[in-house]
């Protein structure tokens, strides 16, 4: 088995269409049919279901899929270890990222890696959050940060800040009567929580069981939000 099979593999396997799979390799189909071939050959498993009309995974071929991208992330990995060490690192520190948590929010602790020990090479990787818990049970990451603190076993998972939960509102928006914003009021407007293309999953606010609840901030902008 050689690297050029998995890459005609997980090409086939992610567009599902030979032909598509084949121009983003840059090569003729006949090729491509050829290697798929050869690596089910291989396998002692048929990993795709092909009619004139459509191309599917086998069950063998699902299962199969899920740790090819981790062969070439590994790689991947390697061939960075090796330019580190050129550089004049001699360990890596890998950190996950999930949940649009941005960068920004690394600078100091990454100023104090960097002083600590300056010979530790710091990677980030911006990954959905199933990917980036395989990833932890995979040894594919270090440490990972996300806004969820539900992991598989194996893991633990530990709050190292907090977020305040604020609300922005055009400049002469009625909920800017309050100070701290009763949730109940804000369940009352239309509201834009997030992407639904940009997140692993989507939130629901429901409204409170009791009158004590939660609060938020209101913040003060100048433009109204769009959908």
């Amino acid at each position: 088995m050689e690297l050029r099979h998995l890459r005609c593999f997980l090409a086939v396997a992610e567009e599902l269409h030979f032909a598509r799979a084949a121009e983003r390799l840059h090569i003729e189909q006949s090729p491509l049919s050829r290697a798929v071939k050869e690596l089910e050959a291989e396998l002692g498993v048929q990993l795709f279901v092909r009619t004139t009309r459509s191309t599917g995974l086998t069950r063998a071929g699902k299962l199969f899929l899920e740790h090819v991208p981790r062969v070439f992330a590994a790689l991947q990995q390697a061939r960075d270890s090796a330019k580190a060490a050129v550089n004049g690192f001699h360990h890596q520190l890998r950190l996950a990222i999930s949940d649009g948590i941005p960068p920004s929010r690394f600078s100091t602790f990454l100023a104090l890696c960097r002083e600590e020990d300056p010979e530790i090479e710091i990677r980030l990787f911006e990954v959905p959050l199933v990917q980036h818990i395989k990833g932890l049970h995979d040894d594919l990451y270090d440490l990972g940060f996300a806004r969820s603190n539900h992991v598989d076993d194996g893991l633990i998972a530990e709050a190292v800040w907090d977020d305040l939960l604020v609300v922005a509102v055009p400049a002469r928006h009625p909920l800017l009567m309050y100070k701290r914003i009763p949730l109940e009021e804000v369940l009352g407007h239309p509201l834009v929580l997030a992407d639904p293309q940009a997140c692993e999953r989507t939130s629901t606010l429901e409204p409170p069981a009791t009158e004590t609840s939660a609060a938020l901030q209101g913040i003060d902008v100048s433009e109204e939000i769009e959908p």
